[in-house]
């Protein structure tokens, strides 16, 4: 799918580089344009012109013996002097020019996209400011496996997939803290099977209706752009997410190239090729290796050769090249060769699709000082829990309680390394009463089943005669199959049934933070889970703040993090 807002495509005229004409940023205010310092500049080069014309005149008028001598022509002079102020001045300004061109032509390589594409009405809350104002930045990256361009389908292959729908083969949301103090990273294998939402293409106005069966996460792109990843981490996680930023096959060769190489490490040596056909093409031997270009791109891909040659160890392994590359750009900070600059400046805007929030030269730039406060110690990267699919033995799903437990962390602004002391935020009572108990229809369904334990047969209605009994006596079952559900849960649809849900969550003794926002039902529906297996008395757990160790952690400063090659692909 072509984008229309994909700038930059086809041949353009030559743009003078910023250091060709000594660019410098001091000559723009903060949204790029001239700023008032530039015309002072130029003022400032005729002020030095007429600062020498006082020195020459002083020198030619002093004891040399000559009456006349130098100063024989005053109006002569006078003329060539402010011709020269005029030159000196147009050359200021004519660099100014250059270098605002160049601004213009970075920001016309960046692609951007709409950010969201599903309803309003299902968007996640937006984050909340701690006690000092700041606010925490959710950023998700998606990478593309588009093949529609001649670079991606060389470098992707398939090529009876050229200008299919475009896969997000790789989901990774970034968190950066409020206080700018951590940072983390949750990835979502790109076999996850899920719901989807509704998305409808900005360009086309095709309506995606949302999926009634789950199908795999990696689709989304194809339905619409990248906002309909966005709006599918949204209605997972309900983690609000601010931005997004997009980069295919050719962008990551291009980066690791304008990078110049990041280090990763294997603990034998790897061909990812079998007599199949399976397998990147990585070929790298036992320890460190710096990869770039295509060899960057393979490390990234690599799925058979990593562990079990499953697409968990794909992630591990993009984790561990990404920490390298923080790390490899923290220590080259200071790029003072301009055309390696350009270069990267180039390469960077160029590689990228972003939402309009991020479509300019001046925003990435602030984003990135904003990212580059966190230590690599306070980085942590980790993978959405999962379980294998009931539904689909090669597939996997979120795993219930252990997934839900990351997202709020993140919701909550709980950095994932532990090291602060940050306590959950106590959910305040709706502000809308709630009806009678007896006027509240509730349907309580049996989410008691678990990756290892069968379902409890009868549980919703044991429960349901339960609030039946304390007056909600249109409480009812659902007999349908049961769920899956880590933690009991009630949902409710919209704000004005807030109160109701909590007032059946008070009557069991519930903790308010189990009753959640939810298009997915249409009145109040309390699901009993896995925490609630027997008795008619629920017994809340302490709220636990811990990072799951299913959550696979890796921390940004391990520099020795090293892929395990499975047996099959070690070559020698």
């Amino acid at each position: 799918m072509v984008r229309s807002g994909v700038r930059g495509e086809g041949a353009r005229p030559r743009v003078r580089q910023a250091d060709d004409l000594g660019w410098n940023d001091s000559l723009y205010d903060k949204n790029g344009d001239p700023a008032d310092g530039g015309e002072a500049s130029g003022g400032g080069g005729g002020g030095a012109t007429d600062k020498d014309s006082g020195s020459t005149g002083s020198r030619h008028s002093g004891g040399g013996g000559r009456r006349r001598g130098g100063g024989g022509h005053p109006r002569r002079r006078r003329r060539i002097l402010r011709w020269s102020a005029s030159v000196l001045a147009v050359l200021i300004l004519g660099t100014a020019g250059a270098g605002y061109l160049y601004y213009q032509h970075l920001n016309d390589n960046i692609k951007k996209d709409d950010l969201n594409l599903g309803d309003e009405k299902d968007r996640a809350a937006k984050s909340k400011a701690n006690a000092a104002g700041q606010t925490p930045l959710n950023i998700l990256l998606i990478g593309s496996d588009a093949r529609d361009t001649k670079e991606n389908q060389a470098l992707g292959g398939a090529k009876d997939d050229f200008n299919a729908p475009p896969l997000a083969d790789v989901q990774m949301l970034l968190h950066l803290s409020a206080d700018r103090s951590n940072m983390s990273v949750i990835s979502m294998p790109r076999d996850t099977l899920l719901k989807m939402p509704k998305c409808t293409d900005p360009d086309t106005k095709k309506v995606y209706p949302a999926t009634v069966g789950l199908v795999m996460t990696n689709i989304s792109l194809g339905r619409g752009g990248p906002g309909c990843t966005v709006a599918t981490w949204e209605k997972l996680t309900k983690i609000h997410i601010d931005h997004f930023m997009k980069i295919d096959f050719s962008g990551v060769v291009d980066m690791a190239d304008a990078i110049g190489g990041v280090p990763v490490c294997v603990d034998a040596n790897i061909y990812s090729k079998d007599s199949q056909g399976h397998g990147s093409g990585l070929k790298l031997k036992k320890g460190t290796t710096s990869v770039k270009g295509t060899q960057a791109l393979a490390w990234l891909r690599t799925r058979y050769g990593f562990e079990d040659n499953t697409d968990i160890y794909r992630t591990r392994a993009q984790h561990q090249y990404m920490n390298s590359m923080v790390r490899q750009m923290r220590e080259n900070a200071t790029i003072s060769n301009p055309g390696k600059l350009r270069s990267l400046a180039e390469t960077a805007t160029k590689a990228l699709t972003v939402d309009k929030g991020l479509g300019s030269v001046l925003k990435l730039y602030n984003l990135s000082n904003e990212l580059k406060k966190v230590e690599p110690k306070r980085i942590t990267m980790t993978t959405m829990p999962w379980q294998w699919a009931v539904s689909d033995s090669n597939r996997v799903e979120p795993k219930p309680v252990e997934a839900e437990q990351l997202f709020r962390l993140v919701r909550e602004d709980v950095a994932l390394d532990g090291k602060d002391k940050k306590k959950a935020t106590a959910v305040k009572a709706s502000t809308d009463p709630a009806a009678a108990d007896d006027q509240i229809g509730v349907t309580v369904q049996n989410g008691t089943r678990t990756a290892t334990l069968g379902p409890v047969s009868g549980r919703a209605r044991t429960v349901s005669e339960l609030l039946v009994g304390k007056g909600f006596t249109k409480a009812e079952a659902d007999t349908s199959a049961a769920t899956v559900e880590g933690t009991t849960v009630i949902r409710y649809p919209s704000a004005d049934l807030q109160g109701d849900a909590q007032a059946v969550a008070k009557a069991l003794g519930v903790p308010l933070s189990a009753v959640k926002k939810s298009t997915d039902v249409s009145g109040v529906t309390l699901v009993v889970g896995a925490d609630w297996r027997d008795g008619t008395t629920y017994k809340a757990k302490a709220q636990d703040n811990t990072t799951p160790e299913s959550a696979d952690v890796l921390n940004g400063a391990k520099a020795d993090a090293c892929m395990h090659v499975n047996k099959n692909y070690i070559w020698s």
